[in-house]
């Protein structure tokens, strides 16, 4: 006969984990929507930044201008920037973006061309660090918001190795946000800059809403106006001196959106993840309930039958 006390404290442990998990759902839902907030304040900075660029796109020719972040040269050595969590319970988010940094550097590999890591997030700092890969830096503890300084300390280190000819280009491994319960890495190259990079292009804010009680996202498309910049407009600086002041920032700035879309897939996952496990301990809960219920029934049952057969036999 199944233990009693066994099954009940079983079943109070089962709805002690079930409060973790709905609590920490709900602490990354909060995050997400900080996100979100983020993300809508810098985005009137990213929008004019690509239009003055655009601007100068137009007015100069971007092929005739030699400049550090412009310049293509023969790669030899790749630079993967992978971006990771610092904490697990997120379902498979590390776990996919890891997997697509480990098959970008088999493909290079194969094309003879060298590489280095540098790795954002505890999880991906363990994992190729235990099996000796070759690493440049290593970033560890950032906000799960992320800040423009903390993206222009990466870009800072990026642009190091790059002005240095440490590595002769540089591509971003993270993970890109499509919904709550999807997202996918991807693979962009960071430098060096390409003029097509450039110019303004349209995207999608994503909005984490609440309806029915349940969460959902909802999409709001958003267009960069293109604005040319005036043909008799007078620049104080040489418009190459601009551009070179320019480009860094507009690396600040993509490095930034990748960092943010790398958190709100996080969290997402998060989400995910703590949501099937309260559903999984509810459902668990319900079948040690009707365990119990059997088993006391079966007790009670026994007892009587006991009691019963007592009876017979004084008689």
């Amino acid at each position: 006969m199944p233990n009693l006390k066994f099954i009940r404290d079983r079943i109070l442990s089962v709805k002690n984990t079930r409060k973790i998990t709905e609590a920490m759902r709900l602490v990354a839902a909060a995050k997400v929507r900080r996100a979100q907030e983020q993300v809508t304040a810098t985005r009137p900075f990213a929008d004019r930044l690509a239009q003055i660029l655009y601007g100068l796109q137009n007015r100069l020719q971007f092929e005739d201008v030699d400049l550090p972040l412009l310049r293509q040269r023969e790669v030899k050595t790749v630079g993967l920037l992978v971006i990771s969590g610092d904490r697990g319970l997120c379902g498979a988010y590390n776990t996919n973006v890891i997997r697509r940094a480990e098959n970008r550097a088999k493909e290079l590999q194969k094309e003879g061309v060298n590489y280095k890591y540098v790795l954002v997030g505890r999880k991906a700092i363990q994992y190729f660090q235990r099996r000796e890969q070759p690493t440049s830096a290593t970033y560890t503890g950032l906000e799960q918001i992320p800040t423009a300084a903390e993206a222009s300390m990466i870009a800072d280190e990026l642009l190091s190795l790059f002005l240095a000819e440490s590595v002769d280009r540089v591509e971003l491994v993270y993970t890109k946000f499509v919904s709550l319960i999807s997202s996918r890495p991807v693979i962009q190259t960071l430098l060096p800059l390409t003029p097509q990079g450039l110019e303004p292009q349209d995207d999608e804010i994503f909005r984490l809403t609440t309806r029915g009680g349940d969460f959902e996202v909802t999409r709001e498309k958003v267009t960069t106006p293109t604005r040319t910049l005036p043909r008799d407009m007078i620049f104080e600086q040489d418009p190459v001196q601009i551009l070179d002041a320019l480009l860094p920032l507009y690396l600040n700035n993509q490095l930034l959106r990748a960092l943010q879309e790398s958190a709100a897939s996080e969290l997402a996952a998060r989400m995910t993840a703590m949501n099937n496990a309260s559903e999984n301990a509810s459902e668990l809960v319900g079948k040690l309930t009707l365990t119990y219920n059997k088993a006391r029934q079966a007790a009670i049952t026994q007892e009587i039958l006991e009691v019963v057969g007592g009876a017979e036999a004084l008689t």
